[in-house]
């Protein structure tokens, strides 16, 4: 059993891990999610857009993937792509409890439920991505993007920070 406690920002890899898990909790006023892969002329890999689509449907994944933007813990409920926001002063009991209950239950349980609801087979779909990865990955402008992202400050804390805007300001 995964469960994620976001109380910061997870964009691209970050993301499809919370995305990934069996339940996500983030803190309103703190928790960031992002898919801003498309900004550097690639897509989400690691399951991101796979994901996505089985929490969030195909329009609302469209939207994120596409408009790569930094969406609030109420905004990523609302989407389904984490189960709850809560109050930031409240996430640490909440989720404690939840794994102390889930952890106290008797053997068997867990995997039980699991198996009764099985996660969707995403095996196509994650070759697809890949494929389309792949695609993105080695055209010319993705490698301008990238080395334009990086000769910003892409991978420093102010550039993490403002993810999202500076990627949209690199130029091909």
């Amino acid at each position: 059993m995964t469960i994620v406690k976001l109380t910061g920002m997870a964009r691209g890899g970050g993301a499809e891990f919370v995305a990934a898990a069996d339940m996500s909790f983030a803190a309103i006023g703190r928790a960031g999610l992002g898919q801003m892969e498309v900004l550097s002329g690639i897509v989400p890999g690691g399951g991101g857009t796979q994901y996505l689509l089985n929490r969030a449907g195909r329009n609302r994944a469209l939207k994120i993937v596409l408009g790569a933007e930094l969406f609030d813990a109420q905004t990523a409920e609302r989407y389904g792509w984490i189960n709850r926001a809560l109050p930031a002063d409240d996430i640490d009991a909440f989720v404690d409890r939840l794994a102390r209950n889930i952890a106290d239950l008797p053997d068997g349980s867990i995997a039980a439920v699991k198996s009764a609801l099985p996660p969707q087979d995403m095996a196509t779909g994650m070759l697809r991505e890949h494929e389309a990865w792949v695609s993105q990955f080695v055209r010319p402008a993705a490698e301008k993007l990238l080395r334009g992202a990086l000769a910003a400050g892409a991978q420093t804390r102010d550039g993490e920070l403002r993810l999202e805007q500076l990627l949209r300001s690199v130029a091909l």
